[in-house]
């Protein structure tokens, strides 16, 4: 049932190694598009809805969330992998479940928790990934989390870029040390082609970033001037939105381009190849490499670190404190179903894990709970 024209080096269900537990099944889908269904229908996925990826949710309904954010790499991803005859239930899988292990209020919150949990393991969001999707989620008999393959797992704890950095010892299941799928490697980019254009679309949106100070910026200003020859005399909101969906469009046909001939030099002919290579083979070529570059540290500078973003840092940085210091000290504070958790594991990984599934509206609405004397319990 898998797409009859995949590459030779390309990841396929037939070929998996196959999942932790053995289960019978309803149905004959392959494995990769089961891992996708599973992922979706997940309780942490849903989550997603309310956790930020910029903006917090109550700044408004347009801003990206981690949901969308989701979405997005998934349409992205999936256009790469059909274009270089990948994978694309594998693909997609990864691209849904790339940021399951996020905490609220952002990198924010993922920060903030890797020094509460410095003393007891850390935290990294693709290592809480992992974990959700191998021991937290509760939705079949027999097992814990969701039994995905082999390859969607190692995929998840593999995700690489400038804000995902899972240690060498996370993989130790995963054949540490070794490259993971093309599929895999895809996401990498993917993730940041949609978070920098959809943040440039919500930093616009807020005024965080002013149209004037992104046409210093090489990439848009010549996507920007692509628009105008195409579409003269167009509306600016309307020019905003082709020059991100063009700016979309060339990153993604400079990377299938430039990835077609990586593997081609390197001779991939199949998985076992891509695995065995010094370097991962998805990438940009060296002047969008550096074009994109210099618009990512304009929005390090004008967005991520505006005043309005950094002062929502400091209050998240105070909630997330405050509610784990709580817990830890008094854990009758913990709903009972996190309560028992704890005599398995240890009251700092069980907090860990009840305040990365928490969406941000929750996580307020807790702190209110527990430290506005007038608000009901």
């Amino acid at each position: 049932m898998e797409r009859p024209d995949l590459a030779p080096y390309a990841a396929r269900s037939s070929a998996s190694r196959g999942r932790r537990y053995p289960e019978p099944y309803k149905d004959d889908r392959p494995a990769f598009e089961r891992d996708r269904d599973r992922i979706i229908h997940c309780a942490a996925f849903r989550r997603l809805e309310y956790k930020t990826q910029v903006f917090v949710n109550h700044e408004g309904d347009y801003y990206r969330t981690r949901l969308t954010h989701s979405l997005e790499v998934a349409q992205i991803s999936r256009g790469i992998a059909r274009r270089l005859r990948l994978n694309e239930d594998l693909t997609e899988a990864l691209a849904l479940a790339h940021d399951l292990g996020h905490t609220p209020f952002g990198h924010t919150g993922e920060d903030v928790l890797n020094r509460l949990m410095r003393d007891h393991g850390g935290f990294e969001h693709n290592r809480q990934s992992l974990r959700i999707v191998e021991e937290l989620e509760e939705r079949y008999p027999g097992f814990p989390g969701l039994n995905l393959s082999w390859e969607t797992r190692e995929g998840i704890i593999k995700h690489s870029t400038d804000y995902d950095h899972p240690d060498i010892d996370a993989a130790g299941d995963y054949d540490p040390g070794r490259r993971p799928s093309l599929e895999a490697q895809i996401i990498d980019l993917a993730d940041e082609i949609a978070y920098n254009n959809h943040d440039i679309d919500d930093g616009l949106k807020s005024g965080y970033i002013a149209l004037a100070d992104l046409q210093e910026i090489g990439l848009w200003r010549e996507t920007w001037q692509q628009v105008e020859e195409k579409h003269p005399g167009i509306d600016e909101e309307r020019h905003i939105h082709q020059t991100i969906s063009h700016l979309i469009g060339r990153l993604i046909t400079d990377l299938v381009r430039q990835s077609r001939e990586n593997i081609e030099a390197a001779g991939v002919q199949t998985l076992n190849d891509v695995r065995r290579q010094s370097r991962r083979l998805i990438g940009f070529s060296d002047e969008i490499h550096s074009k994109n570059k210099e618009l990512k540290s304009f929005l390090h500078k004008k967005l991520y670190h505006h005043f309005k973003v950094e002062r929502m840092r400091v209050k998240a940085e105070r909630f997330l404190t405050m509610l784990f210091e709580s817990y830890v000290a008094n854990p009758a504070l913990l709903p009972d179903s996190y309560r028992k958790k704890c005599e398995k594991d240890a009251v700092e990984r069980v907090v860990c894990d009840y305040l990365a599934g928490m969406t941000d509206r929750y996580a307020q609405d807790e702190y209110k709970r527990l430290f506005e004397p007038f608000e009901r319990v």
